[in-house]
């Protein structure tokens, strides 16, 4: 009998196999280029003109046309000769963004966190405990019970009693309402180093996560700058940094104008951002001071932190720039809202809201 024979896995150098490749390197420059499918291009013939990606049988040119035939880009209609994502280019980013941080989740061993609060709820525990008026009739764990009856009873003349029962206890699981403040300020591409990049990505990913996973739970995206306003899921590949200072005044201020129309009762904000508050807007004038931490502008800050505070939402800050100057204000925004900060790095941020998003939504409201 001739069974199975096991060798090496060798890759095939196929288009189908080159394309996905590309694939992979596109996405990732799409989001680096904020969706600018001409740019995303410029910077693929580069990186094949340096290191050599493609080949002879399957170029950059067989690769765009790839790209339209399966539906991954097209053309614009106000430009004729120029490309745009599509619906189904967005879709792949958000769905790869959310792979590529729970990988690392398992790599790290994190985001499996169990809640302190048991009770009525969906996910079953190794805890058990006496029946206690009021449990509901599906906690019961018949197997235990009927042991502890037979143990106590006897088989001949068995019987059940109510202190034969066993309960078994469940992790309770709410539902939740974010909103996830992602700075656009200059500062997040300062100094050649691209923060926005990973902000993007970790919101996407989030946004995936709960669209497929958590359905009965709220996302809201804000961004800020100047000023703050909501953004689709749709489009956080095109988001990209401007020429603004940071106003977490009216990020926060808009968070809670959505976070007041949700009924879930667990409320939070995450707040990713990289630099201290530096602009307020005062009717129709900005307020703006870039240089140290202005009174009048932190001070605001602050009392929006209280007013979150006063309204059962909490606030996670995560700070992706390591500057002892701004640790004192962190700490004191905290502080003031009861909330939680993280320092994070630019490639431990995903680890750290999802962790993070895990754990809150698992408390239990009393």
């Amino acid at each position: 009998m001739i069974g199975f024979r096991f060798t090496d896995f060798i890759p095939g150098d196929s288009g189908a196999d080159q394309f996905q490749q590309l694939l992979n390197i596109f996405l990732q420059l799409l989001n680096i280029t904020a969706g600018d499918v001409p740019e995303a291009l410029s910077y693929l013939n580069e990186l094949d003109r340096k290191y050599n990606i493609t080949s002879d049988e399957y170029g950059v040119g067989d690769f765009i046309q790839d790209l339209k035939d399966n539906g991954y880009i097209k053309e614009n209609e106000n430009q004729p000769g120029n490309f745009e994502m599509s619906s189904k280019s967005e879709r792949e980013i958000r769905r790869r963004s959310l792979e590529e941080i729970f990988s690392k989740l398992k790599k790290a061993g994190k985001g499996n966190h169990q809640t302190s609060f048991t009770g009525e709820g969906d996910e079953k525990t190794s805890d058990r405990r006496d029946y206690q008026f009021g449990d509901m009739l599906d906690q019961i764990d018949v197997t235990s019970s009927i042991k502890n009856a037979q143990i106590k009873h006897g088989i001949n003349e068995f019987t059940l009693n109510e202190d034969d029962l066993e309960i078994e206890e469940r992790d309770y699981k709410s539902s939740s309402s974010t909103v996830l403040m992602i700075d656009i300020s200059h500062s997040m591409i300062l100094y050649g180093e691209d923060r926005i990049t990973p902000a993007k990505k970790v919101a996407m990913a989030l946004s995936e996560l709960i669209t497929t996973q958590y359905p009965k739970d709220t996302l809201d995206i804000i961004a800020f700058g100047d000023d703050a306003w909501s953004i689709e899921i749709k489009d956080l590949p095109y988001l990209k940094v401007g020429p603004f200072h940071t106003n977490t005044v009216a990020g926060l201020q808009l968070a809670m104008d959505i976070l007041r129309r949700k009924k879930n009762k667990n409320k939070q904000i995450f707040m990713i951002t990289d630099g201290k508050p530096t602009c307020l807007k005062i009717g129709i004038k900005y307020y703006k001071n870039s240089f140290g931490l202005d009174r009048k502008i932190i001070n605001k800050t602050l009392d929006h932190a209280a007013q979150c505070k006063k309204l059962g939402i909490t606030i996670t800050t995560f700070m992706i720039a390591r500057d002892p100057y701004l640790q004192s204000f962190v700490r004191e925004f905290t502080k003031v809202n009861q909330g939680k900060a993280y320092y994070s790095s630019l490639s431990g941020l995903g680890e750290f809201v999802f962790e993070d998003f895990v754990r809150n939504r698992r408390k239990r409201v009393r």
